[in-house]
């Protein structure tokens, strides 16, 4: 008897476990160390900012008219957001977008200076490029979400990122090793689209042939890479 009861603890301990591994975070990196002195990945300055956690909400809190995963109505002639159930990718419909990927808002003194407190001035580039602008291709279907993790997974740029159920989509917590809080407390990865900053997350924005596609680094909340609506203005 006693042998069974150890048995059904042993796997309800693993079934614990990959439930676990489920929810973390997800890697994307062609090494498991920061490729600078063999650091590892590290985003220390969240714990840093734990306590800005309510004022950063309240400034991003928007309206009260939200959808089941808490978007507020797109601004007239915005594209809505689309659930990526409900769509499946064809590939033999190529398209194409233009990509990038920038963090020059780090290369500000007081930017700089607080990234480089939380140990992550070797992570941003002289020019603050991490991904060139460029064109590439992507199938109908696709979301911005699918486009970036490519992209990063063929040029081996570290990114991680974690599914949000409540917002249906995955969430950019950190790439090339610079993560949110890294340049402050309002600090965090965004992306835009032909201009505009959707205002839902980038597994819900589905592709069109011509997108232009930007991820900039913001230590701000959006303002000081124009992002109007998230700061609150």
């Amino acid at each position: 008897m006693a042998s069974n009861k150890e048995e059904n603890k042993d796997e309800e301990n693993k079934k614990e476990e990959e439930e676990k591994k489920s929810e973390a975070p997800q890697y994307l990196t062609d090494s498991k160390s920061s490729g600078s002195g063999n650091k590892p990945y590290t985003n220390k300055s969240k714990e840093k900012y734990a306590s800005t956690a309510r004022e950063r909400a309240q400034m991003a809190r928007g309206s009260d008219k939200k959808d089941k995963y808490q978007t507020d109505p797109t601004p007239e002639g915005k594209p809505s957001p689309v659930e990526w159930q409900d769509k499946s990718v064809d590939k033999s419909k190529v398209r194409y977008c233009t990509l990038s990927i920038r963090c020059d808002t780090l290369l500000k003194p007081a930017n700089y200076a607080e990234a480089k407190s939380n140990g992550k001035e070797e992570m941003i580039p002289s020019n603050g490029i991490i991904y060139a602008t460029r064109t590439v291709e992507f199938y109908e279907g696709e979301f911005v979400f699918d486009v970036l993790l490519r992209e990063v997974k063929k040029n081996k740029i570290h990114m991680e990122f974690e599914m949000t159920p409540i917002f249906n989509s995955n969430y950019i917590q950190g790439i090339n090793n610079l993560y949110e809080f890294d340049g402050g407390a309002l600090s965090g990865w965004m992306y835009k689209v032909n201009g505009w900053f959707p205002n839902y997350g980038c597994s819900r924005y589905l592709l069109k042939d011509g997108d232009v596609i930007e991820w900039v680094y913001t230590c701000d909340l959006g303002r000081d890479v124009g992002c109007e609506w998230m700061g609150g203005q």
